[in-house]
């Protein structure tokens, strides 16, 4: 059974989860490519379940979709190939693409084929993402593109990018932004690592000197791209919210930089279940954290003692409350959506409670682990063995790693404050500061600093 309703009730649910098992027990083989698995799983519509019928997905409603994550990962089968391609790109080139586009980039997104980054933020445009300056000109039927980007999330390991370029400077702000999809193996793009503080280099700065994108690769229409940018801020801040859930985010990378395509796909799960038995050698995989932050910490407290601590103790019961404070809301918004409504600045509110969240979680668990969490590596190997070793806690390198990276969440996928910023404006309906970007030619406003 496919279902195509985006509104699936409880029983067709369970249809489809039985569906999935039956599919899985007949398709799953550790012992094939990562590269084999994951078409298997896109083609049949389970590595994007949320998405339409005709763009490689079931139609499900997001819960659902994150049922079968959950379903994947306890069958002990390799999940959907993760990163911002299926994120992001996916959905948005299923609603504003051509079913020729979609059947291009969406295709190697659910298959696992083409790993994705997104080329949004500049060094002026950040916050303000609609002051952006990278330029794309058309030259006959392809688009030379120049300018600069940076946070560019996994841009080293990208097939593609998402990209947005400014095509029309006489227009205001808004109207004078289309959005691409770019090759990025091509000698006009440059990518650059920026090392973070906990060691590693995730995000990038990226140069486009004369870049080329086909004009075919223009998704949503010639300056039409502040449309389908929101949509992907949309999705960005939804999947990075609270009670947003992502159970089978698979090890394996996608694209074909990471070197993942052609390992063994059992090789990327780790803990033998009924897989196993009809397969051999099949696993368990599932999300680092098990059942989440507050039950991790909560056990990391009962290790050490520090369970006693009542300040301890009523941030991890604070911890938990949010978690399922955000669960519910998620809840609430996939009944309204049942209805035929809508929470106005949900995707918002779940940004903001992710960052509380985090911060939380970073100052308890730095607590929890008393002055070992001072003890950081940040060049990884023999190094963090040895702390580890120190310290007799092998979970300490998660620890440090995550409170370290706790100061990113509350500034990627769009800060609090433009946050909150949408959500006084275009929820409680507050006036915005007075500008005359809505009018004024971009060629007429002055520059971001």
């Amino acid at each position: 059974m496919t279902v195509t309703d985006d509104r699936p009730t409880a029983e067709s649910t369970e249809e489809v989860v039985d569906e999935l098992r039956t599919w899985l027990e007949e398709n799953w083989d550790p012992d094939l490519s990562v590269r084999e698995w994951w078409q298997r799983l896109g083609l049949a519509g389970w590595s994007a379940p949320g998405l339409p019928v005709g763009a490689y997905g079931r139609g499900l409603s997001r819960n659902d979709s994150v049922r079968v994550q959950t379903e994947i990962a306890e069958f002990g089968a390799l999940g959907a190939p993760g990163g911002l391609g299926l994120l992001l790109a996916a959905p948005t080139i299923a609603t504003h693409g051509s079913q020729e586009q979609i059947d291009l980039h969406v295709r190697g997104i659910v298959t696992g084929e083409a790993a994705w980054c997104q080329l949004f933020s500049e060094p002026g445009a950040g916050s303000d993402l609609a002051g952006l300056t990278c330029k794309a000109e058309l030259d006959g039927d392809e688009w030379t593109v120049n300018g600069q980007k940076v946070w560019t999330s996994l841009g080293h390991i990208a097939d593609m990018g998402m990209l947005i370029a400014r095509t029309d400077v006489e227009v205001p702000k808004h109207q004078g932004i289309t959005w691409f999809a770019i090759d990025m193996h091509q000698p006009g793009v440059e990518v650059r690592p920026l090392v973070e503080m906990t060691g590693h280099a995730m995000f990038n700065e990226v140069f486009l000197t004369d870049a080329r994108v086909p004009d075919s690769f223009v998704i949503g229409g010639r300056n039409n791209g502040w449309a389908v940018t929101n949509t992907t801020l949309m999705h960005e801040r939804s999947g990075l919210g609270a009670g947003g859930g992502s159970a089978a985010s698979a090890m394996a990378l996608p694209g074909t930089v990471a070197g993942h395509l052609d390992r063994r796909c059992g090789d990327f799960v780790t803990a033998p279940d009924k897989a196993a038995k009809s397969k051999g050698s099949g696993r368990k995989g599932g999300p680092a954290l098990g059942g989440g932050n507050a039950k991790l910490l909560a056990d990391l407290a009962r290790g050490n003692g520090t369970n006693t601590d009542p300040h301890i103790r009523q941030d991890l019961v604070r911890l938990h409350t949010m978690a399922e404070i955000a669960r519910f809301n998620n809840l609430r918004a996939k009944a309204a959506r049942q209805a035929g409504r809508d929470i106005p600045g949900m995707a918002n509110l779940a940004k903001l409670a992710m960052s509380d969240m985090t911060r939380l979680g970073r100052d308890l668990s730095l607590r929890i682990m008393g002055p070992a969490s001072m003890l950081h590596s940040y060049k990884g190997g023999d190094e963090a063995a040895a702390i580890t070793e120190a310290v007799g806690n092998p979970f300490l390198p998660m620890v440090t790693g995550m409170a370290l990276w706790a100061q990113a969440p509350p500034i990627y996928g769009g800060t609090d404050q433009i946050q909150r910023n949408i959500i006084s404006e275009r929820v409680l309906g507050l006036p915005k500061e007075p500008n005359n970007d809505k009018t004024a030619r971009f060629a007429d406003l002055p520059r971001n600093a």
